[in-house]
């Protein structure tokens, strides 16, 4: 679940909410200590986003192959500076807020939704990226209708 007052967006030209589709990118952070969830949105990614000691961003694109649209993501679990029980640690608690943190990306950009209604039903797949064979993996997270407004007020 997301606070959207706590969700931060930026495009940086020229992206917008109406384009590009392809290889449209987006760069989701977030701040530990205030819970505050940045994103991104633009042609490139936001490196200087991007905390080089954490590595704890999520990166995400529009793909289009064989004339189909997917939203493909990458996350940094290890390089071989963190041993196998940090990388378990880093992947299981990026499996666990990965919800969150699509839901942040597919909200931030609600317009480019409205614009483009057909991808809301588009896969979405993660690349968790390690040296370590078992968590170096391809996952499937369903598609971005599963995480539109998924806030705080649920109560109806």
């Amino acid at each position: 679940m997301i606070d959207q007052g706590r969700l931060h967006v930026t495009y940086s030209p020229p992206a917008s909410i109406f384009a590009p589709i392809d290889h449209r990118r987006y760069t989701m952070t977030h701040s530990d200590s205030t819970g505050e969830l940045y994103v991104t949105i633009g042609c490139e990614y936001d490196v200087s986003a991007i905390n080089p000691y954490m590595r704890d961003e999520v990166l995400t694109e529009w793909v289009r192959e064989d004339g189909q649209y997917r939203l493909n993501g990458r996350v940094y679990i290890s390089g071989g500076e963190f041993d196998r029980q940090m990388a378990q640690v880093r992947y299981m608690i990026f499996k666990r807020e990965m919800g969150t943190a699509l839901a942040a990306i597919v909200n931030g950009d609600a317009g480019f939704f409205t614009y483009h209604p057909w991808l809301l039903d588009a896969p979405i797949t993660n690349h968790f990226e390690s040296v370590f064979p078992e968590y170096d993996q391809m996952v499937y997270f369903g598609t971005p209708r599963q995480y539109v407004w998924q806030s705080e007020h649920k109560d109806s």
